[in-house]
């Protein structure tokens, strides 16, 4: 694709970027038949080829409108699209470049603006979080319908072992996953507990920065990536972890392109490389041929997020250990499609995530599984808050399997 940028971005960093990435797309159209929203919508502008369109008229100068803003808030940024792409094209890096100018240049109305403000605000914040959703869970008895549904129940964190083992590796424990299900990190430290490693948290650790670098508050987001880098740091720089494991895909994903993210900021150019290079999904860390064969444990489905499958390209790594412990994994249509959820995404576009969940659930329930795995927490409230079959994390199911076999 030919292009000619604007002067205010073409000798930037995001200019050239942006331009190189643009020339690798070359329209095929392949994108249309994995992106969700074009599933929905039917509209090309709503598909990542359209967007892309969008993007480079952007960059090349041509007026802004809320219309613009409006497909490009569409997006899920699933990167399901690159996942399809024969080019190669880094869409999610494009969209981010295109998003941060239309912001700059468009005025959200005054709701908007508040909501969002909120959200950046709010979610980050994991003490005000959890506050927040202990009201819910004291009120929930007491609620009907959806609304009933959106408040997750109270998940005991259990035992957490303490670090006894030479090899020992950090756990971000994210903004919400702490409040909304502490028993995940919990069980990630029991089943590798078991495999010789001890998993550790840092201290003063926050937010791994998607959530608002997503909400187009960049500069923010990376200022959360610096200050989680800043609370690792010591453990990193001293050799005590030898890798830094995440149990939600979603930050997974974000944390290992800090390089990419900080590459302009030479304070930090170097320790984001450092951590980057270290950062393991759990999936990667759990070796299935180290997990006993338990027997038949019944069927589950296994939702595979974006984040896992498209944002950090694992695939059949989680469905392996699920099929060692002895699960039987029911087939999934569509697997490659988004659920809807998609970090704030099922806050802001309410009904486009309603009808992906609504689709996706669909798929998993066909099988007729007892349980629904997932990988990252966003995915797990989204789809709990649709149905009455369980949602857990992957790992859950693992020591749950692990605990019952030592206990007989």
């Amino acid at each position: 694709m030919q292009t000619e940028l604007a002067d205010f971005i073409r000798d930037t960093a995001d200019g050239r970027e942006a331009e190189a990435i643009l020339r690798k797309c070359v329209h095929c159209g392949f994108c249309t038949a994995t992106c969700p929203t074009y599933q929905l919508l039917g509209d090309d502008l709503d598909s990542p080829r359209g967007r892309i369109y969008l993007v480079k008229r952007v960059l090349e100068g041509a007026p802004v409108s809320g219309r613009t803003r409006l497909h490009l808030d569409r997006c899920l940024t699933c990167r399901a699209c690159e996942t399809t792409c024969p080019s190669g094209v880094r869409y999610g890096r494009l969209v981010d470049i295109g998003r941060a100018v239309v912001e700059a240049r468009t005025r959200r109305p005054a709701w908007d603006r508040a909501r969002r403000a909120f959200l950046s605000f709010f979610l980050p914040r994991t003490r005000l979080f959890a506050a927040a959703l202990g009201l819910g869970r004291l009120v929930r008895p007491f609620l009907v319908g959806k609304l009933k549904q959106s408040v997750l129940a109270a998940t005991p964190q259990g035992a957490w072992p303490a670090p006894r083992h030479a090899r020992k590796m950090l756990v971000l424990a994210g903004c919400v996953q702490p409040a909304l299900a502490p028993s995940i990190n919990a069980a990630a430290a029991r089943v590798l507990d078991r495999l010789g490693i001890s998993l550790v948290e840092a201290p003063a650790a926050g937010c791994c920065g998607a959530v608002r670098f997503h909400l187009n508050r960049q500069e923010a987001g990376r200022d959360d990536m610096r200050a989680l880098i800043d609370s690792w740091w010591p453990l990193v720089e001293s050799g005590a972890v030898e890798a830094i494991v995440m149990t939600a895909s979603g930050c997974g994903a974000t944390v290992k392109e800090y390089a990419h993210f900080l590459r302009e900021d030479p304070g930090y150019r170097a320790k984001a490389e450092r951590i980057a290079s270290l950062t393991r999904d759990l999936c990667e860390v759990v070796d299935p041929a180290e997990l006993p064969a338990l027997g038949s444990l019944g069927r589950v489905a296994f939702q595979s997020p974006c984040s896992l499958q498209h944002g950090q390209q694992i695939r059949g790594r989680v469905e392996a250990l699920l099929a060692r412990a002895g699960f039987e994994l029911t087939p999934v249509d569509d697997a490659h499609l988004c659920c809807g959820s998609a970090g704030t995404y099922s806050l802001l576009q309410p009904e486009l995530s309603g009808e992906l969940r609504l689709r996706k659930l669909e798929a998993l329930e066909r099988g007729e599984p007892a349980r629904i795995a997932t990988a990252n927490i966003g995915c797990l409230a989204h789809l709990q808050a649709g149905t009455t079959t369980p949602v857990m994390h992957w790992i859950e199911l693992l020591d749950e399997t692990l605990r019952r076999k030592m206990a007989a």
